[in-house]
């Protein structure tokens, strides 16, 4: 079921996968749902879901990634995007960074069976993992994330990651309007600016949802990011 479905999405979003790439996921999602029964993963565990709504939604950030780029997952829960964008693109060098070790337990299982080279795991809070004195700090081409803050929260956690001339891709639904307003002194104050607004809808479904293409023009101060508890409650 999940790979069939995935398949089908895959080739309809343009994204054709290899039946090693659809076993891995496959696998991916078996674990997904043993995984679960023990930690709260993901509410979403109905094969034709997971192949929809995690694995083929998480693919469309592909058409802003190149081949071997390094790539951050910001908050990355149960590897959603990163570990879907690994699988179908195994050349780009992948962190997952979450606040929660369980769920990095989690994470390095995955990794482990699935073989997926050059993937690293980082236990942090996002503020921290990217402060001015970080290793991880300005380090990547790419940064992603499918968290529900609103876009000038996620900014300030996911911009300072990025090396300037690279991309943070925010996965978000598809009414972002407002969103999109209130957060463009935000991403200016961050180095940032709005790129593209990349709209789909995931195939086999009539969801509706958005890629926010941000490109890193200038460093981020190294004020920001901010303590957590400034950034949720007094917000760019």
């Amino acid at each position: 079921m999940i790979r069939t479905t995935l398949s089908k999405c895959a080739k309809t979003a343009g994204y054709p996968l290899s039946e090693e790439q659809l076993l891995q996921f496959s696998d991916y999602a078996d674990m997904l749902s043993e995984w679960n029964q023990k930690m709260n993963l993901t509410a979403i565990t109905e094969p034709f879901e997971v192949a929809a709504k995690h694995f083929a939604d998480s693919l469309f950030g592909l058409s802003f990634i190149g081949e071997h780029a390094s790539v951050i997952d910001v908050g990355t829960g149960a590897g959603f995007p990163g570990i879907p964008l690994k699988i179908a693109c195994p050349g780009i060098s992948l962190t997952l960074l979450d606040s929660l070790n369980k769920r990095l337990t989690f994470l390095n299982a995955v990794v482990a069976e699935l073989k997926l080279s050059d993937t690293t795991t980082i236990h942090s809070r996002a503020e921290d993992g990217a402060a001015k004195k970080s290793p991880l700090r300005e380090r990547f081409d790419v940064s992603v994330s499918r968290a529900v803050s609103q876009l000038n929260v996620l900014s300030e956690y996911c911009l300072p990651y990025v090396k300037v001339g690279g991309v943070f891709l925010a996965y978000k639904g598809g009414d972002i309007k407002e969103e999109l307003d209130a957060a463009k002194n935000a991403i200016s104050l961050l180095g940032g600016e709005i790129n593209d607004v990349f709209r789909y809808t995931i195939p086999q479904t009539d969801i509706a949802h958005s890629i926010i293409v941000i490109k890193k023009m200038r460093p981020t101060p190294e004020k920001y990011p901010r303590l957590q508890g400034k950034i949720s409650k007094q917000p760019l």
